[in-house]
């Protein structure tokens, strides 16, 4: 049965993230003019969560990160329902269980239900002086607790943990970050970045552990205390766990829809249909199909939630839209923004473009990670206007030689459209 010729009833989002207001937000701008219920499980409307680890930590007074206006919500009739709970979806009803006991029923349903934060059983939430970042309270609490302690221990070297290390350092914080893995996001940089990533913490007055082996984490009077094997003890007036997080995929799974067993995400195909019909998902509780490869994976990122979120609300609508685009990511850090278009593997080649910035001082670079002879990933560090250029370069055959890449004396642009050939002329 299509969502078109369905009853009456509405639609409904479940989870009031990046994905699920920008879908309430697509569906809208795509025409849709019956009933939209968006129900989201935190008191606050939707809002961005990038900044939570940067300016909402960093900033006297909390900026506005809302991503549904109130005026578009005035003027666009979408129902808010926040601090509810979906308890229970039923596909064979089209029903969803609230936790007030109350029974919604949908004509088609988004599931946008995010990721949590993945824990440490050592210091689960709530124990004194640990904090996880997720939530706009998380990040309230945490904001509150870094102007009134010295220092900090960050667990977990990826971006998250970065971030927040990097916002510490810049409140005066002296900040120490373990990693059990044996560089700084490994899995997503070339060993050059990872490297080079590194040394500007280091610059910036973060101490580092690499490869680091916990034997024990607790809490101590005043504070945390971590104990590192072949370093020993060591405290801090808090402790941040940024370990990663897991999908939420609980609503799905007690469902039956099909969850793939690679990545924890729920299936989707290349239009953010579940095995169930009806039901769609998007953002980084799905497992998305990659058109290029014919492989799931799922991807955490304010990209891909705005993109699965688009795809979704026209397929709840029965149309069909452009593919997605490919994965972009960002991060600032310790003054430098980093941007990545595509993703890396292992065995890369990589071109670089300009000068890695030394210590703590400014200046740019673009590292471009070639696979035979097709850009498959690009790094660019404070040159994000020209990383943009590249975008229709990614995944083609370059019409030059791999080393041109290089050429500083070529201007983005210019060096994009000799990428491709005289096509692109």
């Amino acid at each position: 049965m299509s969502p078109l010729n369905d009853t009456g009833a509405p639609l409904v989002i479940v989870g009031a993230g990046q994905a699920g207001a920008m879908a309430a937000r697509a569906l809208r701008e795509l025409g849709h003019d019956g009933e939209l219920i968006l129900i989201g499980d935190e008191p606050h409307a939707p809002y961005e969560r990038p900044p939570l680890s940067k300016a909402v930590l960093a900033d006297e007074q909390i900026p506005d990160i809302g991503l549904l206006p109130e005026p578009f919500q005035a003027q666009s009739g979408v129902t808010l329902k926040p601090g509810r709970r979906v308890v229970r979806l039923d596909t064979a009803r089209r029903e969803l269980h609230l936790d007030d006991g109350t029974v919604q029923p949908y004509r088609a349903c988004l599931l946008a239900t995010g990721g949590d934060a993945r824990i440490l059983p050592a210091l689960p939430p709530g124990t004194p002086g640990v904090h996880y970042l997720r939530t706009l309270d998380d990040a309230q609490g945490l904001r509150a607790a870094l102007r009134t302690s010295g220092s900090m221990l960050v667990i977990g070297g990826g971006f998250l943990g970065l971030e927040i290390a990097s916002t510490a350092r810049a409140l005066g914080l002296d900040v120490t970050v373990i990693e059990l893995g044996p560089a700084l996001l490994g899995r997503a940089m070339p060993p050059e970045v990872s490297r080079w990533l590194a040394a500007r913490a280091r610059a910036h007055g973060v101490r580092l552990h690499l490869d680091a082996t916990l034997t024990n984490l607790a809490p101590v009077a005043g504070g945390i205390a971590a104990t590192l094997a072949n370093v020993g003890e060591l405290r801090a007036d808090l402790a941040v766990v940024a370990v990663g997080q897991v999908p939420s995929v609980a609503l799905a799974r007690e469902a039956g829809l099909l969850i793939d067993a690679g990545n924890g995400g729920i299936r989707v195909d290349a239009h953010c249909r579940t095995s169930a019909e009806g039901v769609y998902a998007a953002g980084d509780c799905a497992s998305g199909l990659d058109a290029d490869t014919g492989m799931h994976r799922r991807l955490e990122s304010w990209q891909n939630a705005n993109e699965q979120a688009r795809i979704a609300a026209a397929a709840m609508l029965g149309r069909d839209v452009e593919s997605s685009a490919p994965p972009w990511f960002w991060t600032d850090q310790f003054g430098c923004n980093i941007q990545m278009l595509g993703q890396g593997t292992p065995g890369l080649a990589y071109h670089l473009r300009g000068q890695l910035p030394q210590g703590s001082e400014s200046g740019k670079a673009l590292l471009f990670g070639i696979d035979g002879d097709r850009l498959v990933h690009a790094i660019a560090i404070n040159a994000g206007g020209d990383l943009r250029a590249f975008r229709g370069v990614l995944g083609r055959p370059l019409a030059c030689p791999p080393q041109a890449l290089a050429d500083p004396a070529i201007p983005a642009k210019q060096l994009a459209r000799l990428a491709l050939g005289p096509a692109s002329a």
